[in-house]
């Protein structure tokens, strides 16, 4: 296939998943706004098209569609909890608007030069920014989804369909993977959608430590909450218990205690057991770092998880996945909303990385130590809202994507990152620990 054809392709593939997420949707609940933390869906879903008529519209091909909407959807300019106040399109005006949009992008498409001596469309990096962008904002749309907490939404069945088999060789679930010290090359220059955060690849000295082979369990995360964990303020950092107190953190969002040990977890409206095997998800930062700390260890640094899902020490190269170049496929990740949900740990040994990580990439985002900070010579591009007005240690750094991630969003350079207070996020945790 040719270049053209498929970057055609991923703008429909993530096309079709915005649509398909909200169709089930009441018109009623696209309008509305479901928590202050989030945009109305409506707002979302014309952002999203109002980001390709700047990029895939006025920036390749010099023209517009709807210009006069640019206040309405700047994200920069309008704060999420003021966004209902707008005079936005509503449900109808913005699926006409995003269809208006895409066919004039495909039209500037045919006749643009794919010409790597621009960098704007140097391998389509262009479209591959409006692509990712559009599959972040899906996912950001399923948060919102879950916090409707099935308010006239189920987007699938309850119980959660079966998890792949487990194999029987492997790390033990509980094991702990050894991480050699030495230089790797951390970001990339090679890859042709990585955003200006990942750039460039530059060599980072680590010592060795010891980083959990799976992310830790819902079970594993009981005993912390059980244990009196979220009363104990050693074992949080003077934020972290600030936030614990003024929020009434008792457990991670969407559980429920039902006596004797005994939890349920909604998801997506459906009450439901919780499954000891899955990954916790929609804990915060300042969870994940207490309950790292519970078990005497810590979250790894960022530079430490992307060494221990992409360095390969027997040729001293870097891996795009975990497991290697390849795309992922259903027995290496657990990626593109398939299941709505994480995978039992230990679901996926063909997706283990050269140390014999498992899960890194998909099931939930992993917290790291880390601050939100450029790499070394960072150049912003093509605009500097994306990465650079974020950087500081107001935001925490995740990695690896979720279940809700699409495959083409997602890699072992891939850089997130948000407040420390999130919990609506599909994000987990995996310790570590010097060596």
């Amino acid at each position: 296939m040719d270049l053209k054809a498929r970057l055609a392709d991923e703008l429909d593939a993530a096309r079709r998943r915005s649509i398909a997420l909200l169709e089930p949707v009441p018109e009623p609940e696209l309008v509305r706004q479901h928590s202050p933390l989030m945009s109305p869906l409506a707002w979302d879903l014309a952002h999203v098209g109002n980001y390709e008529d700047l990029w895939l519209v006025r920036a390749v091909g010099g023209d517009a569609v709807g210009a006069t909407y640019d206040h309405l959807y700047d994200a920069f300019r309008n704060p999420r909890a003021d966004r209902p106040s707008l005079p936005l399109l509503g449900p109808a005006e913005a699926r006409a608007y995003l269809a208006s949009v895409r066919g004039r992008a495909l039209d500037h498409l045919e006749r643009a030069e794919l010409d790597p001596e621009s960098p704007l469309l140097d391998r389509g990096f262009v479209y591959g920014m409006v692509v990712q962008h559009e599959h972040q904002h899906d996912e950001t749309m399923l948060a919102t989804l879950q916090l409707m907490e099935g308010r006239g939404y189920r987007p699938v069945p309850a119980p959660m369909p079966p998890g792949p088999p487990r194999a029987g060789s492997g790390p033990a679930l509980s094991e702990e993977v050894v991480v050699d010290g030495g230089p790797f090359t951390m970001g990339t220059d090679d890859e042709a959608w990585a955003y200006d955060n990942e750039r460039p690849a530059h060599v980072v000295d680590l010592a060795p430590f010891r980083i959990d082979a799976h992310p830790t369990t819902n079970a594993a995360f009981t005993e912390f909450v059980e244990a009196g964990g979220y009363h104990e303020r050693r074992w949080w950092s003077d934020a972290g218990w600030a936030w614990r107190t003024e929020a009434g953190l008792e457990h991670p969002q969407f559980w429920t205690a039902q006596g004797a040990g005994s939890w349920s977890r909604v998801r997506f409206g459906w009450h439901e057991d919780l499954p000891a095997d899955e990954p916790v998800q929609h804990v915060c930062w300042y969870e994940a770092d207490a309950y790292a700390r519970w078990r005497g260890k810590r979250l790894p640094t960022e530079a430490e998880w992307e060494k221990a899902a992409s360095w390969d020490p027997a040729t001293g190269t870097k891996r795009r996945y975990p497991w290697g170049d390849g795309p992922p496929s259903d027995g290496q990740a657990n990626l593109g909303q398939v299941r709505f949900g994480p995978a039992p740990v230990g679901s996926f040994p063909a997706g283990a990385s050269p140390w014999g990580c498992q899960q890194m990439v998909g099931d939930v985002w992993e917290w790291t130590a880390s601050d939100f900070r450029p790499h070394p010579g960072f150049r912003a591009f093509p605009y500097r809202e994306y990465s650079e007005v974020f950087w500081g240690p107001a935001h925490k750094v995740l990695r690896g994507g979720s279940w809700a991630t699409s495959p083409s969003a997602v890699r072992t350079t891939f850089r997130n990152w948000d407040l420390p207070v999130r919990r609506q996020i599909f994000a987990g945790v995996r310790c570590a620990r010097d060596l």
